[in-house]
């Protein structure tokens, strides 16, 4: 019980006044009319201005109302981040159904597990998915049907229910729906994380959530110091679409009337000719995602520019190293911090004014920082009795956070979400800093913490430090058992040239001049540090730290 509720006085409203809640099809009513000439395109295929987006939203409602779809059913998609899943993130909350973003990059018995776990009743599926979904249909009793969803519509074999293909049914549908009005607390997403252990987690958002989300982040991404994006602007995701709602942009860019550019399948070439073409100013993504597109042969060497890019990253720690070797290439970095739970806005590296006037190098540790509490976000550092650790910016505590659209719980998960949201308040797991700016600087996470001869050592920062050493495209350090201090550092390398990997004993050196500097411990510097092709990644493109510490064991079983 919150000791600081109190009973303030309500008047009565006007009998004849209504107080509307909040939905998700307010946004898309306000977008039309901010957009103007704008469009959403998808890849170098189809153009559509926000009206016919509009039109083909009601469209797609008729479709699946057609199809039996009503209000609390839930409906699953599997697709490539396009038009049609915009579509979907409207049409199928407004009916006050519940839209399910299946992961598709999780392995076939965990997509089975989601699609049981979520009860979907009807799916839209992308064609390259149907060898996927075929042999799972028999074990989805609750399907009803599947709408096929083609770039370039043509006949498929399948032993799936297909009720047809996307586009032509879509095109026989009225262009205009009535929605219903219901209450904002009503569920409209639905999605599944995966942890180290276990079955992935369904995490769950209301209309309400959504909107107030959509409102916080449009409101950052115009604050002086973090101006990203407005209607003005040209955004291209490359964060997937099933993850957290693409980190909820796509609400917010239709919001302001953005023009949107969905790529599609990630693909290298594809992504750079968007870019450049569509002449894109604002995407986000995880690092090694940027990593991949700075280091494209024509965009490395310089033949295709990308000045004035700005790009937003979250997920992992956006290292110093690749913080710089964008800004070469007139790239903007900024970062921003949250997790599947929590919608995912938490906090933003919005540059104080005398930081946003000062110089790249002075702004470069900032950029990169995990940044301030947005607004509406209550965030405190705890220790391990809950107590409040202070804002010296050496002092280690836990993130815990409230704010309006933080999942309540996760789907039909008692216990595990009472662990998340233990005294009042959802624990993200993830341990940090803060300074006298309120600036937070995450550590680690709590199941990443090296512990070395009692002592505690951060990955991330070291992660940090080998990142800006010449000839690194990627590093990941974890902790590995040792007999005589418990835990010891180890370094997986990434070269930036395969042919002129970066020198070890150069690299060891750099970490010793951190030494000096006071800035780490000599026992944070990596007794094992391999170059390899290339580092383990989660479905989300994170850096997969379990299964590196399992790959370094299994290669050295005494050290288990």
């Amino acid at each position: 019980m919150d000791q600081n509720r109190v009973t303030p006085k309500i008047l009565p409203s006007t009998p004849s006044a209504v107080n509307p809640p909040l939905l998700i099809g307010d946004l898309l009513r306000s977008s039309v009319r901010m957009a103007g000439e704008n469009q959403i395109v998808y890849r170098d295929i189809t153009r559509l201005s926000y009206r016919q987006f509009e039109q083909r939203v009601h469209q797609l409602a008729h479709l699946l109302t057609e199809q039996g779809v009503k209000a609390g059913d839930v409906v699953a998609v599997l697709d490539w981040d396009s038009h049609r899943y915009l579509e979907c993130f409207f049409a199928i909350p407004m009916l006050g159904a519940v839209l399910h973003t299946v992961n598709v990059r999780l392995a076939p018995e965990q997509i089975l597990y989601t699609m049981e776990h979520a009860e979907d009743m009807f799916v839209l599926t992308h064609e390259d998915f149907l060898a996927q979904l075929e042999p799972l249909a028999e074990q989805l009793p609750r399907v009803k049907g599947y709408l096929l969803c083609q770039d370039h519509p043509a006949p498929v074999s399948t032993s799936l229910n297909l009720i047809g293909e996307y586009e032509t049914l879509l095109a026989k549908q009225p262009t205009h729906y009535d929605f219903p009005t219901f209450d904002e607390q009503a569920v409209a997403t639905l999605f599944y994380t995966t942890g180290t252990t276990g079955n992935p987690k369904g995490v769950f958002f209301t209309h309400r959530q959504l909107v107030l989300h959509t409102l916080a982040e449009a409101n950052i991404f115009q604050t002086p110091g973090f101006e990203l994006l407005n209607r003005n602007k040209v955004y291209m995701p490359i964060t997937p679409m099933f993850h957290v709602h693409a980190w909820g942009v796509p609400y917010t860019a239709t919001f302001m009337g953005a023009t949107q550019v969905y790529p599609g399948r990630y693909e290298p070439e594809m992504l750079v000719k968007l870019l450049v073409s569509e002449k894109v100013d604002v995407s986000h993504c995880v690092p090694t995602l940027l990593n991949m597109v700075v280091s494209a042969e024509p965009i490395a060497s310089g033949k295709i520019k990308l000045d004035g890019w700005h790009v937003l990253i979250g997920g992992s720690a956006l290292p110093q190293g690749l913080a710089k070797k964008a800004h070469l290439l007139g790239i903007d970095t900024r970062t921003a911090y949250g997790m599947s739970e929590t919608c995912p806005l938490l906090t933003a590296a919005v540059l104080p004014k005398d930081l946003a006037e000062s110089d790249f190098d002075t702004q470069l540790p900032w950029r990169c920082k995990t940044g301030l509490p947005v607004p509406l976000v209550d965030l405190q550092l705890v220790d391990e009795e809950g107590q409040l650790v202070p804002a010296d910016g050496e002092t280690v505590g836990e993130i815990r956070v409230r704010a309006p659209w933080l999942t309540q719980a996760y789907y039909k998960e008692q216990e595990r979400s009472e662990e998340l949201w233990r005294d009042g308040w959802l624990h993200t797991g993830d341990v940090a800093v803060q300074d006298e700016r309120g600036f937070i600087q995450i550590r680690d996470r709590i199941k990443d913490v090296i512990k070395t001869g009692g002592e505690w050592v951060s990955s991330l920062e070291i992660e940090n430090l080998i990142s800006q050493c010449e000839g690194v495209a990627e590093v990941a350090v974890v902790g590995v058992a040792d007999a005589r201090w418990g835990e010891r550092p180890a370094a997986l390398v990434v070269a930036s040239t395969p042919d002129h990997p970066p020198c070890l004993d150069q690299l060891r050196a750099s970490l010793l001049k951190a030494v000096e500097g006071g800035r780490i411990n000599k026992w944070a510097i990596p007794e094992q540090i391999e170059l390899v092709d290339a580092i383990p990644k989660t479905s989300v493109g994170k850096l997969n730290k379990k299964l590196i510490r399992e790959q370094l064991k299994a290669a050295d079983p005494a050290a288990s």
